[in-house]
């Protein structure tokens, strides 16, 4: 079925074309999901609550840009709203900042992209949150800031202590296999 009828049809609150969404969308949308949650069960609350926003909004959808595009962005506005009602942020005064950039490397063929998602899911909800839509995402600090009404500098801070967690345990991994 073309996705122009498809979308038309889910705007009429057709069951069948809006299980064909879901079975067509559902899997990527999960990926992105279990980046921003901390583990399987709250993604999976998460794609559930991102689809019944989809299906509210669907009308919205102005076929313009693509449709995948329009539900990746209603998902991560899900992951952050049930961050914000879960969490409080925590306010980092800017003088805190480490201007330092951490570097992860990642290009090693012995970290899994499972065991990288296992890591990035144990980050604190703050860091991770920033770790994700920066690095993963490529949303600018400006556009994280303005997203969880926080400053760039506590988007900037909160990503080097992302950072440098995620560098820590890669480099306790390491030690632990040389060991092995």
């Amino acid at each position: 079925m073309e996705l122009k009828k498809l979308i038309e049809q889910c705007c009429q609150n057709n069951m069948e074309a809006q299980t064909k969404v879901y079975q067509l969308y559902a899997s990527k949308l999960f990926g992105i999901c279990l980046k921003y949650s901390k583990n399987q069960q709250d993604a999976e609350d998460t794609l559930q609550d991102s689809f019944l926003t989809i299906y509210h909004k669907i009308h919205q959808y102005n076929f313009k840009g693509s449709f995948e595009g329009w539900m990746k962005r209603i998902t991560i506005n899900t992951a952050i709203q049930k961050y914000r009602k879960n969490n409080t942020l925590q306010i980092i005064k800017e003088e805190e900042i480490v201007e330092e950039e951490i570097i992860l490397e990642l290009n090693d063929d012995t970290i899994g992209v499972d065991f990288l998602l296992k890591l990035i899911q144990e980050l604190p909800d703050r860091y991770r949150l920033v770790f994700n839509l920066y690095v993963l995402d490529n949303y600018s600090h400006k556009e994280i800031a303005t997203m969880l009404s926080i400053s760039e500098g506590t988007s900037k801070s909160n990503l080097s202590r992302a950072k440098s967690i995620l560098k820590e345990k890669i480099e306790v991994y390491k030690q632990l296999q040389q060991e092995a």
